[in-house]
């Protein structure tokens, strides 16, 4: 016959498996708000778009869901040390996703003001999806460090961010030298300007999570091990 202890325990894991749960799958609805989003730009898709617009609501409402869990969790169970490194670091991590998604929305946003009727293409578009896949792996890979506690998983995330750093910077002087060669399209490349800074911010966000994975589970703060080591 289960103690108490072992009642109250099961039901802790149970509600840390929801919020894992969660997590992952506001995650899921993130990393493909990201690829709908770019898909409709590189097609000039508008449909799509709005669609990536309207599911933007899904993933606030599961992180409403998720702070309440949350609160209930700390309420009821009132976690201690590690335990609850990982209650809060859901909570941010919540946080951090419904960003992600809303860098996903405003990409999709975009869409119609780039594909304007008679304008030319731009070849730059061609280069922002190689950039989007870097910052959507990115995402995915910091979720499934988060679900599997893997502080070296998370710290070898962060390093990725320096190549979407490079990305951005690359795809800014081609964005900007053909601005300069064809002033007609300033309107275009301004948005797209825009398209690729959402990514990059999406790749900074992917890294503030991998820190706090890293907290979660070593209770130690990745900048300090990095300036150490």
């Amino acid at each position: 016959m289960a103690t108490g202890h072992e009642h109250t325990v099961k039901a802790f894991d149970q509600d840390i498996s929801q919020l894992r749960a969660l997590i992952s799958q506001m995650g899921g609805l993130a990393e493909q708000a990201i690829h709908d989003a770019m898909k409709a730009l590189s097609r000039g898709d508008t449909a799509l778009a709005k669609e990536v617009r309207k599911k933007d609501k899904q993933i606030d409402a599961i992180e409403a869901e998720l702070e309440k869990l949350i609160v209930r969790v700390i309420a009821l169970r009132a976690p201690m040390a590690d335990d609850l490194r990982e209650v809060i670091a859901a909570l941010k991590i919540a946080a951090v996703i419904e960003r992600i998604g809303d860098y996903a929305k405003n990409i999709a946003k975009r869409v119609p003001m780039i594909h304007t009727e008679g304008e030319d293409r731009i070849e730059a578009i061609s280069i922002l999806p190689a950039m989007a896949q870097l910052a959507s792996d990115m995402v995915h890979d910091v979720l499934d460090a988060f679900s599997a506690r893997d502080a070296e998983a998370a710290a070898r995330i962060c390093e990725r961010d320096n190549a979407l750093d490079d990305f951005y910077d690359s795809i800014f002087r081609t964005l900007v030298t053909f601005m300069v060669e064809n002033p007609r399209t300033v309107s275009q490349v301004a948005h797209l300007l825009f398209v690729a800074k959402n990514l990059e911010r999406i790749g900074d966000h992917a890294t503030n999570v991998a820190e706090m994975v890293y907290f979660a589970a070593t209770g130690r703060y990745l900048a300090d091990e990095t300036a150490t080591g």
